[in-house]
C-alpha cells in the first residue's frame, strides 16, 4: 500500500482545475433519520506532501494528514514512510509560516525497524502535542516486501518538529502472519487508522484497519484508551470485542465494526479500511470517511461515509454510503479539513462545510446536512 504517487503537482496552492469527468459523486442519504453528505466541485488545493524537494515538486501524501492549531498557526503533517510538517496562517496558505518553519522534516528521538507514518494528532491544553503512527517493520517475510503494521504513540513539545516515541500500543494477534498471501503489501497486522478524543475528554478512540486472522477478524475495528493514560500508553489501549472494551491492544481479539466482505488475503479482497474521523459541529455527530479496496492491489472502489453520535457504541455507526467513485486505483486516504479558523477546525473538527481531501488533494467541498436539510444553491 505504501507506494509513491507517480505524479503530484505544486505545493499547497489553489488552482482552477476541476474534478475529472471520470469521477462520480453521490449523496449519502440512507434514510430520513440519518445525515447526508454531498460534494461540490471546488478549486484544487494540494498539500506539499512528504520529502518535497521544492514547492514546485511536492511529495506524496501516503496516509491521513492530521492537523492542529497553535495560536495563529495551522500545522499539517504529511507522511510517506516519514512525516513532514507544513505550517501557515490557514489551510490555503500553508508553507507561509515565518522563521524558516514553513516546511520541515519532523524527527524522532529513536530508530526503529521500518517507517513511521504520523496518522493522528491531539494538541493538549498544556501545549503538548500527542501523535500516533503507523509502523511497517521489515524482514517479516524474507524474500518479500510484505509487512504487518503496528500502531505506536509519540509526543512533542514543539508542535511535532521533534517526537518522543512512547512505544507500540496496538498490534495484531501473534501467529497470524500470512506469508503466502497474494496481498501486495500486508501479511497481517493492524494500522491505517485515526484517533479522536471524545467530547467528555475521557477516552481517546482509535478506528483501526485490521489485516490479521480469519476474515471475521478483518475490517475496521475500534479501540480506546483513557485520556489520563496518554503519557504512559503502553498496555493502556483496549480493543472492542463482543460488545466489551476488554481485549488488550497488544495481541488481543476484536470485533470489527465494518467486517471485511472478502478476506484481505485473497485476490478478490473486498474490505473497508483507513477510517478518518472527525466531530461535526453542524450535525453534532461523529463522521468517518472510508476507503474500499476491491483487489489484492488495493484498487480504490470509492469513498464512503458513516455517522455515529456515541463513540462508546461501535454498533451505532450507520451503514457506509458511497459519496465518491471513479478515482485512480491508488486514490486513497479520504479526509476532511474544516475551514473555520475562528473555530480552530482541523481534520478532527469541522462544520457544515469542509474540504474533502483524497491522497493530499482537494477538488471538492463537502457539505454535511441534517436529516431533511436541503443544500443551498
Amino acid at each position: 500500500m505504501r507506494i509513491p504517487l507517480c505524479l503530484l503537482s505544486v505545493m499547497l496552492l489553489i488552482i482552477t482545475t476541476m474534478a475529472s469527468s471520470s469521477e462520480t459523486r453521490g449523496t449519502a442519504t440512507p434514510d430520513a433519520d440519518t445525515p447526508s453528505a454531498i460534494l461540490r466541485e471546488a478549486a484544487l488545493v494540494r498539500f506539499r506532501g512528504a520529502n518535497s524537494p521544492s514547492p514546485e515538486q511536492p511529495g506524496d501524501t501516503d496516509c491521513n494528514s492530521p492537523a492542529h492549531w497553535d495560536g495563529e498557526t495551522l500545522y499539517v503533517f504529511n507522511s510517506a514512510g516519514h512525516p513532514w510538517r507544513s505550517a501557515g496562517p490557514d489551510l490555503f496558505h500553508l508553507g507561509q509560516s515565518p522563521g524558516g518553519q514553513a516546511y520541515i522534516r519532523a524527527e524522532y528521538n529513536n530508530k526503529v525497524n521500518g517507517g513511521r507514518w504520523i496518522e493522528s494528532t491531539h494538541k493538549d491544553d498544556d501545549g503538548t502535542l500527542y501523535g500516533w503512527y503507523h509502523n511497517e517493520p521489515g524482514g517479516l517475510v524474507p524474500g518479500t516486501g510484505l509487512t504487518a503494521p503496528k500502531i505506536g504513540a509519540v509526543r512533542s513539545a514543539d508542535n511535532g518538529a521533534n517526537w518522543e516515541d512512547l512505544g507500540i500500543v496496538l498490534e495484531g494477534r501473534p501467529g497470524t502472519l500470512r506469508p503466502d498471501t497474494p496481498n501486495k503489501y500486508f501479511a497481517g497486522g493492524n494500522g491505517d487508522f485515526s484517533v479522536i478524543l471524545d467530547r467528555e475528554k475521557k477516552y481517546f478512540y482509535f478506528l483501526i484497519s485490521t489485516y490479521w486472522g480469519a476474515t471475521s477478524d478483518q475490517g475496521v475495528a475500534a479501540a480506546r484508551m483513557l485520556y489520563k493514560d496518554r503519557n504512559e500508553p503502553i498496555g493502556k489501549v483496549w480493543k472492542w470485542h463482543k460488545a466489551e472494551w476488554n481485549e488488550p491492544g497488544i495481541g488481543g481479539y476484536l470485533t470489527p465494526i465494518f467486517p471485511a466482505k472478502t478476506d484481505w488475503h485473497r485476490e478478490d479482497v473486498d474490505a473497508f479500511w483507513g477510517a478518518s474521523i472527525h466531530w461535526n459541529t453542524h450535525l453534532e455527530q461523529y463522521v468517518i470517511l472510508l476507503n474500499r479496496a476491491i483487489d489484492k492491489n488495493w484498487k480504490q472502489e470509492g469513498v464512503y461515509v458513516s455517522f455515529n453520535r456515541d463513540l462508546s457504541n461501535p454498533t451505532g455507526w450507520t451503514p457506509p454510503k458511497k459519496i465518491l467513485g471513479g478515482l485512480r486505483a491508488d486514490g486513497w486516504y479520504p479526509q476532511v479539513i474544516g475551514l473555520s479558523k475562528e473555530n480552530r477546525e482541523t481534520d478532527k473538527l469541522a462544520g457544515k462545510a469542509a474540504r474533502l481531501f483524497v491522497r493530499g488533494e482537494s477538488r471538492w467541498e463537502i457539505l454535511f446536512l441534517k436529516p431533511g436539510e436541503k443544500a443551498e444553491p
